[in-house]
């Protein structure tokens, strides 16, 4: 069982506790307060691996339960939030090398004790923190990764991510670290970079070169910034999926910020987008069955229940389960754990495993676009914030891409990686189906009545010029730069 302790309290993950009857009643995700004798620092023991269920399930799960739990995200209009997530790359001023965990462990520690945050380890290493609702989290390559609180404006999300980047650089600059805003790591090899002492990230090394070639890549040096939307019922789920999924090349257009590798252009202004076209196609991709008249919650667990497994967390350990379907779980078929039915902690783990362009989990995470400086971090959710929450706004989307053909999407999924928002498309380029896209984002954003609309600044420069944040960057490196791309750190640092 996974131990919670903060202050002088501690929770056991695995049970629910009954505020009634000051008991603890089975549940598969809860929590269970027990006093402790003694102070303690806060610390939190496997809260970043999954949690684990001490109470057997009362029955077998059944892929009803699995549905149930998608629409269990459904919520209405005014409860409606906005999760901002974003990626960035720590490196040591001077040498520019990845930061070493040991000097990540150094900065979480530094965090957490300067800003009042909970340290999350696995085993005996620091590999998190949380405060509330907001976690920092490591990547695999020690990319440093802040998962906000699900917030009601534009405003408090911006305001989020300003204090997030105050608090690490009033940290890491003691420390002689920076940290650099772009979706591909410019200057080092994979060789190079330090591998997180995290579980689950052994067992997905060795699995991607089997499904693909650009995995490690993703894993070791790719950051994105990503946005979770809520739905208010499934028809209203199926709409914002198709409208997320239509729009996620140009949002990776707009967003473009990775063209360098090992030091050179690299033929992309997305490199970061290209990567996830050879990472696994299992679980990657732009979902053409969403646009099928079936689709619903049922549909994408079907899909979900086949995507192979990476692993299944027992006994504080990963167990590697790669090459088996959640399907054969269901069944009680799975080699590594021989007879052991899942619970819906393993459910919501394996959903974390997939990877397409947009994701379902309770909530929908819009997932097409390069990690950037923080004004663009405040730019993407602004974008489908505009675009999605407004019912005007989402069904202009709608008619403008219902004739879209599977074909069509596919073909801006490849090529918009490569040029951006000069992609053809039908009798023009994608800068002209941007700029439609801007307006009804802007629109949305105005009938919101939150004055958010001066987040959508840094994408409106990008639209008016048909030029990509990439393009600038390599404008500048073929220019006053002399091709060295290590100017990068210094133009993109946070």
């Amino acid at each position: 069982m996974a131990v919670v302790a903060r202050g002088a309290t501690t929770y056991a993950i695995g049970q629910d506790f009954d505020k009634k009857s000051k008991g603890c009643v089975a549940k598969n995700l809860c929590y269970c307060p027990q006093r402790i004798v003694g102070r303690g620092s806060r610390v939190i023991v496997a809260a970043s691996p999954p949690t684990e269920d001490a109470v057997v399930a009362t029955h077998p799960l059944t892929k009803q339960d699995l549905v149930d739990y998608l629409a269990s995200g459904c919520k209405p209009k005014d409860k409606w939030r906005i999760g901002t997530e974003h990626e960035k790359f720590g490196f040591e001023f001077g040498s520019l090398r990845p930061m070493k965990y040991d000097q990540i462990a150094e900065l979480l520690n530094g965090i957490a004790e300067r800003f009042d945050w909970d340290k999350v380890m696995e085993a005996d290493k620091i590999i998190g923190l949380k405060q509330g609702k907001q976690s920092i989290s490591l990547e695999p390559g020690g990319q440093f990764e802040l998962s906000g609180a699900p917030l009601e404006t534009l405003h408090q999300t911006c305001a989020e991510v300003n204090s997030h980047l105050y608090q690490v650089k009033a940290v890491a600059e003691e420390m002689g670290i920076g940290f650099l805003g772009i979706g591909f790591q410019p200057k080092w090899g994979i060789k190079d970079i330090p591998v997180m002492p995290k579980g689950r990230y052994d067992i997905m090394r060795n699995y991607m070169p089997k499904v693909g070639s650009l995995g490690l890549d993703m894993m070791f040096r790719t950051c994105t910034v990503q946005v979770n939307l809520d739905f208010s019922s499934e028809a209203d789920m199926i709409r914002k999926f198709r409208a997320g999924l239509a729009l996620q090349p140009i949002a990776t257009a707009l967003f473009a910020n990775s063209p360098f590798k090992e030091g050179k252009a690299n033929g992309f202004v997305s490199m970061r987008s290209h990567i996830w076209t050879d990472t696994d196609k299992d679980r990657t991709g732009m979902l053409p069955f969403v646009f099928d008249d079936s689709f619903g919650f049922e549909q994408y667990v079907d899909y979900a229940l086949d995507v192979p497994m990476y692993f299944v967390y027992r006994k504080h350990r990963y167990i590697d389960c790669t090459g088996k379907t959640f399907r054969d779980f269901l069944a009680g078929r799975l080699p590594c754990i021989p007879g052991e039915l899942p619970t819906l902690t393993d459910w919501e783990n394996h959903l974390t495993t997939i990877f397409p362009e947009v994701r379902l989990k309770r909530y929908l995470e819009m997932r097409g676009a390069d990690g950037g400086p923080w004004r663009r971090l405040c730019a993407l959710p602004a974008l489908w914030v505009g675009l999605l929450y407004d019912e005007v706004s989402l069904q202009s989307v709608l008619d403008m891409t219902a004739d879209w053909t599977p074909e069509e999407r596919q073909m801006l999924r490849t090529k918009v990686p490569v040029t951006g928002l000069k992609t053809p498309f039908r009798d023009g380029l994608l800068k002209h189906v941007a700029e439609d896209v801007l307006k009804l984002a802007k629109d949305g954003l105005e009938r919101r009545g939150f004055k958010e609309l001066g987040f959508l600044n840094e994408v409106a420069e990008v639209v008016r010029t048909g030029v990509t944040p990439a393009e600038r960057l390599l404008e500048l490196y073929h220019g006053k730069w002399e091709r060295s791309v290590d100017h990068v750190f210094e133009e993109l640092l946070y």
